[in-house]
């Protein structure tokens, strides 16, 4: 009888931790907007052929690429403000908020890369043509050449967001109740050492059944774009 006591203790938390996933989905997705938008202008800086545009936009894309997700977090957690006062309205900034961005400036680093590298994708052979039609290089650029590399970045950029949902957890460490934080304190609750095991194989489940079809869709796309 100790199986369904078990599992009935487990149906009992799912509610709980399903609210705490629920913000790692509302995290991801403003993380995932913000540094797209980002991204996408570090991304046409450093293809600038201006070189005191190409250079701050190289850098700051090294750094932030390659800099841990968990050190950033830490440096937006702890040094923004918990609140902004704006035209004498105060404004609070939650701690999830603060997360949330912090997991932007890697999305934006990573997301600047998938731009370059599509844009670099296309014969450069298109750009002489262009400019020898008398094109600019910004029509060529926004005309020509990214309508061809949308397709070639959708599916890295939706590999991405998969990257940025199941590293929404790291905020735990900084005080944001999301799944993985709520899980461990129904754990604690229960008191019950045999519910640790299954509480976070359940999380995993559910990270999982959230992530697959995106990178499953991710992959046909892929092979798809790639045929034409």
């Amino acid at each position: 009888m100790a199986y369904p006591d078990l599992f009935k203790q487990m149906l009992e938390w799912m509610p709980f931790v399903l609210k705490g996933f629920l913000l790692n989905i509302l995290m991801s997705m403003l993380a995932i907007a913000i540094g797209t938008t980002l991204g996408a202008f570090l991304g046409f800086g450093q293809i600038s052929p201006q070189p005191s545009v190409r250079v701050p936009s190289k850098i700051a894309t090294q750094l932030f690429r390659n800099a841990p997700w968990l050190v950033l977090l830490f440096y937006c957690i702890f040094l923004m403000p918990y609140q902004v006062t704006i035209f004498n309205t105060t404004i609070q900034l939650p701690s999830w908020l603060r997360a949330t961005i912090g997991f932007s400036f890697p999305v934006a680093a990573n997301f600047s890369e998938i731009v370059r590298g599509a844009v670099k994708s296309v014969p450069y052979g298109q750009w002489e043509a262009a400019e020898a039609l008398g094109y600019s290089r910004r029509t060529t650029l926004f005309k020509i050449i990214l309508p061809q590399c949308i397709t070639r970045m959708i599916p890295p950029w939706m590999n991405l967001y998969s990257l940025l949902l199941t590293a929404t957890p790291l905020s735990m460490v900084v005080g944001v109740e999301e799944a993985l934080g709520r899980t461990q304190a129904a754990v604690q609750a229960q008191g019950d050492s045999r519910v640790l095991i299954p509480m976070y194989l359940a999380l995993l489940i559910i990270f999982f059944l959230y992530t697959w079809p995106i990178n499953r869709l991710s992959l046909a796309l892929e092979r798809r774009f790639r045929t034409k």
